[in-house]
């Protein structure tokens, strides 16, 4: 923090008297953090908004008088900040957290049952570095205006090349749910590519993250499932909880394993672990992206998809919520390509042609 500005200045949104005065006490024990003022529902917040200017508000989603949606749509109209949404873990909750995320939410908590006792303490250190991230974000950030629509009359893929088919890994963290969103449904049904994304979410959130996608997208998209053949034409999102990688089975084919437990980046699932496989595997046939979000997951994933002679993108950072990720390759000159979200999908497509026309030549040149 700077001298100018000591501390980051949070409004607590809850109706919740008990989980008001807790994710207050929780984020205080930062010394860096203040909590300016607490409310109760979405009314008293817009006022609270107005009187106080917070630096980060955090916003419950259920809430009488004025629920957290409806506040949060007058907060981006009127006074655009970074909003923390804390939601339910369930099926709804899931669905109205990425409505929150789509209208300018930087971020969400799960608000788990097991917290309401004492183990609620266990959430503070992802509380703290949520709000410190809401702190240092873009939320009114917006990808410009596309220009690129892909011709998806085009037929990629002749006789044989489904053999040689390239993967795509994308990991993204804080902002990746809305940036996925002007990516992945710009991408043509018959693409020659498997796309495989790491989405850093709590449990309950990935498969309704994937339902969204696949509703407003023409290439197929889901959640990853153990021992899954990975296919051009498909999008497989890592299930929160769990690894996603990349094995070949007997017959020589891509599959999915997933697997517990904590890379060293401290993610699961993890970027770098995701990564490293599709390098392993699919040498300079893999195109590793980062996206938006903080810290540096991936790097390593990147560093791996280098050495292996695949290609290399990250986000810019106008585009970005959080430039951690991106931010973390660029620096060490790993990244052939420095995109902004509005081009993403038109320089995925782009890659992925340029190498299936490559592979074209060649095989004429061999029958020739």
């Amino acid at each position: 923090m700077t001298d100018l500005k000591k501390f980051i200045r949070v409004l607590v949104v809850d109706d919740s008297f008990f989980m008001r005065v807790t994710v207050k006490r929780l984020l205080e024990t930062d010394p860096e953090i203040q909590v300016v003022g607490l409310a109760r529902d979405g009314m008293e917040a817009l006022e609270k908004v107005h009187a106080l200017n917070p630096d980060v508000v955090t916003l419950d989603i259920e809430m009488p008088v004025m629920d957290g949606l409806e506040a949060l749509r007058i907060i981006m109209e009127e006074r655009p900040l970074p909003v923390l949404m804390l939601s339910s873990v369930t099926q709804e909750g899931a669905v109205q957290t990425l409505q929150a995320l789509d209208m300018g939410a930087v971020d969400f908590i799960p608000k788990r049952v097991q917290y309401m006792n004492t183990g609620i303490i266990g959430m503070r250190d992802t509380l703290i570095q949520k709000v410190r991230a809401c702190a240092v974000s873009h939320p009114a950030r917006k990808s410009k205006k596309r220009i690129f629509e892909p011709d998806v009359k085009k037929k990629w893929v002749d006789a044989g090349f489904e053999k040689a088919f390239q993967v795509v890994a994308i990991g993204a963290s804080t902002g990746g749910p809305c940036a996925l969103n002007d990516v992945i449904p710009y991408l043509p049904e018959d693409l020659p590519a498997a796309v495989l994304i790491v989405q850093h979410m709590p449990k309950g959130y990935t498969k309704a993250l994937a339902d969204r996608l696949s509703r407003i997208s023409k290439i197929t998209v889901k959640e990853a499932e153990d021992g899954e053949e990975i296919v051009p034409g498909r999008v497989l999102i890592a299930p929160a909880g769990e690894n996603l990688s990349v094995i070949r089975n007997k017959q020589g084919r891509g599959v999915i394993r997933l697997f517990m437990g904590l890379d060293q980046s401290g993610f699961c699932p993890s970027v770098d672990v995701m990564m490293r496989s599709v390098a392993e595997v699919y040498k300079d046939r893999a195109v590793g992206i980062l996206m938006t979000g903080m810290g540096h997951d991936g790097m390593e994933g990147m560093k791996a998809i280098k050495e292996n002679l695949g290609k290399t993108m990250a986000q810019d950072q106008e585009s970005c919520v959080v430039y951690g990720m991106p931010r973390s390759v660029v620096e060490i000159g790993i990244v052939d390509h420095i995109v902004p979200l509005s081009r993403l999908s038109e320089r995925i497509v782009g890659c992925i042609e340029t190498e299936w026309e490559r592979d074209i030549q060649k095989r004429r040149a061999a029958a020739s």
